[in-house]
């Protein structure tokens, strides 16, 4: 049995008992939002090429021990299971981490179950035992290009190998107070997602990457 904790301080929001300045992520200044069914699974897609090769971005997806340091809202991970081959012979390496998500007003934890097709794609589906998402799944796909050029259509990236990135997210909060409050930024999320990922590869690789 994996070991689970979650931490929650969404009690007193709605009593006025914690000012915005002293919530712990304070991101936004909500206004009153439209209620949210908890069992309505929203669905987001973002694709972006970016000149760096696909063993690069996946390298960058794929460091699950990483995230605190670029992914949006992602304030700890932790490796519960290394990657291993999950069957033998398939060529998926499959981990489990627990992962902390901070924001506005409330710090939980759940369970990631990774999935890595090396080089292909990183998919992460949180585990059914969380209370906080009835549903969470992210897939991050990877596919080369050849001769790809900027959108004036004038000049290629300085790569000979960029790459399309897709995202796919889906997820469903558990709690309906969850899903109301994260309903002004979480409908932005795939792409906040995929501009820091870009960020995180600039940070690695360069800007002028040939």
């Amino acid at each position: 049995m994996l070991a689970y904790e979650a931490r929650c301080c969404f009690s007193n929001i709605g009593r006025g008992f914690i000012k915005p300045s002293l919530l712990r992520r304070s991101l936004f200044s909500f206004p009153k939002f439209p209620f949210l069914s908890p069992t309505e699974v929203q669905r987001f897609k973002e694709q972006r090429i970016l000149p760096y090769e696909r063993e690069q971005l996946y390298n960058v997806v794929s460091d699950v021990a990483s995230y605190p340091h670029f992914v949006p809202f992602c304030t700890s991970s932790r490796i519960i299971s290394p990657a291993t081959e999950k069957p033998a012979g398939s060529g998926k390496l499959v981990m489990e981490a627990e992962l902390t998500v901070g924001f506005h007003s409330f710090v939980e934890s759940y369970v990631s179950r990774v999935t890595c097709i090396p080089y292909e794609s990183v998919h992460a589906e949180a585990a059914s035992t969380t209370p906080l998402f009835r549903t969470l799944q992210t897939t991050w796909t990877f596919k080369p290009t050849s001769d790809v050029r900027s959108a004036t259509g004038s000049s290629p990236f300085r790569t000979n190998r960029p790459t399309l990135v897709i995202l796919d997210l889906a997820y469903a909060f558990a709690n309906p107070l969850h899903a109301t409050v994260s309903s002004a930024f979480f409908g932005q999320i795939s792409g906040e997602m995929v501009k820091a990922f870009e960020e995180r590869c600039h940070q690695i690789y360069g800007l002028d990457h040939k």
